[in-house]
């Protein structure tokens, strides 16, 4: 079984929260993460401050999400640790081997993100037909830019 990409590391930590404020004091404030954006999508529920630590290859970002409506789903602000991003040095190859292996995904499919970089999610739990899964956990794969896969490949 010869996996015909690599996860690079971590691209991102998405946090959820009824309270984006709160969540900017601690990340901000606090622990001097760096302001980089700010992403909105009705379709997605979603009011997300990206925040960043360290440069180049290695920053991450960290996204603190809250819910556009609380009532609504996707509840970006349940579980608190809403996903983790991992790069990918090649975001298709690994949703077609994925899927081949049995790989549940979230429906959108690979799609622009908030970064503005490619990106899909496998869904936290499989089911009948895609029984393998993030065990719990909503991932988001990432297309890793040409120069995060010459840094980390």
């Amino acid at each position: 079984m010869t996996r015909p990409f690599k996860v690079l590391g971590i691209q991102q930590v998405a946090i959820g929260g009824t309270d984006k404020a709160a969540l900017t004091r601690l990340w901000v404030d606090l622990l001097g993460l760096v302001p980089a954006g700010n992403f909105q999508s009705e379709r997605e529920n979603v009011d997300e401050d990206i925040v960043t630590l360290g440069q180049g290859a290695h920053k991450v970002e960290v996204d603190l999400m809250q819910p556009l409506d609380a009532a609504k789903k996707p509840a970006v602000h349940i579980p608190p640790l809403n996903h983790i991003g991992l790069w990918i040095d090649d975001l298709p190859g690994a949703v077609q081997w994925l899927t081949a292996q049995g790989m549940r995904f979230a429906p959108g499919g690979i799609r622009k993100g908030a970064s503005g970089y490619d990106v899909c999610f496998v869904h936290p739990r499989g089911n009948e037909e895609f029984p393998l899964s993030g065990e719990g956990v909503l991932l988001e794969l990432v297309q890793a830019p040409p120069e995060v896969v010459a840094a980390l490949g």
